[in-house]
């Protein structure tokens, strides 16, 4: 069965299109077969990385790999219940063409979107990176302003209970992983950086995600967007740009590290063409 994995966060900045980009690419490396979506209607991050990618691939004659990329278009309806209908049909019916796949890999929004939560009940895994602020841990949970704990649940917490809610309640086999990935963590011992992670900590057992280290705040990330590449392209004798410094190393240990850390499915193996499709 396909496996579906959603990147989401109501805060835009947090690095849901690189980290969808890396991990498309990864799965790729692996030989799944790939879908993207980019539900991100008005920024489209991530198409644009993919295009990028496209495009460095011509122009330097190179043979890169490249996941399914259908397009969901928002609905026009001046109806709110009628746009709603249309843009689950139009969400369900893409998913549905894609049941070859082994995983779709969904950008979304900085925002609650109806296409958003559409792809957060259709989710397997849902991945949210986390910027090291509580400003961003405040889309996750509430904190009391006099003791800095953990007082409730908040926006986009609440979002993923519904998804999960819906799954138990439509007789879906298996529960929505949920996986908050800290990204742009210092490597000093700063003291926000040990706040953080005590509340994190604290806030996971209480409703139920894991936590996983994400990425490093690297220009690395953002020098490899125009030309469409992931830290997974460099390094290796055919490589299109080399691993020129020990960060740019360790950032795709980072890499290997976070897609080991979700746990994901292993696609069955293909089967080998028959002598008789290979004379055919």
């Amino acid at each position: 069965m396909t496996h579906v994995i959603v990147l989401g966060n109501e805060k835009g900045g947090s690095g849901k299109s690189t980290a969808a980009m890396h991990l498309v690419v990864a799965l790729l490396k692996s030989d799944a077969r790939v879908a993207a979506i980019d539900l991100d209607l008005r920024q489209r991050s991530l198409s644009r990385y993919i295009e990028n990618r496209r495009k460095f691939n011509e122009i330097n004659n190179l043979s890169l790999e490249f996941p399914v990329t259908p397009t969901v278009e928002p609905s026009d309806l001046d109806s709110r219940e009628e746009s709603r209908r249309q843009e689950t049909e139009r969400f369900t019916s893409t998913l549905q063409a894609l049941a070859d796949c082994d995983f779709v890999v969904i950008d979304c929004p900085g925002a609650n979107t109806h296409l958003s939560r559409l792809a957060h009940l259709h989710a397997d895994t849902i991945v949210t990176p986390l910027n090291d602020s509580f400003v961003d841990f405040d889309l996750l949970a509430r904190l009391d302003p006099e003791t800095s704990k953990v007082a409730g649940p908040s926006l986009y917490s609440e979002m993923v209970w519904l998804a999960r809610k819906h799954r138990a309640h439509t007789g879906v086999p298996g529960g929505i992983d949920w996986v908050v990935m800290r990204n742009r963590v210092s490597a000093t011992k700063a003291r926000n950086k040990r706040k953080m992670a005590e509340r994190l900590e604290d806030l996971s057992s209480r409703i139920g995600f894991r936590l996983a280290r994400g990425f490093g705040d690297r220009v690395i990330y953002r020098e490899l967007f125009p030309m469409g590449l992931t830290l997974l392209d460099l390094g290796g004798r055919n490589a299109p740009v080399r691993l020129s410094t020990m960060s740019h190393v360790t950032a795709r240990l980072e890499i290997r590290s976070l897609v080991a850390s979700l746990n994901l499915p292993v696609p069955e193996e293909r089967a080998a063409p028959s002598q008789q499709d290979v004379a055919a």
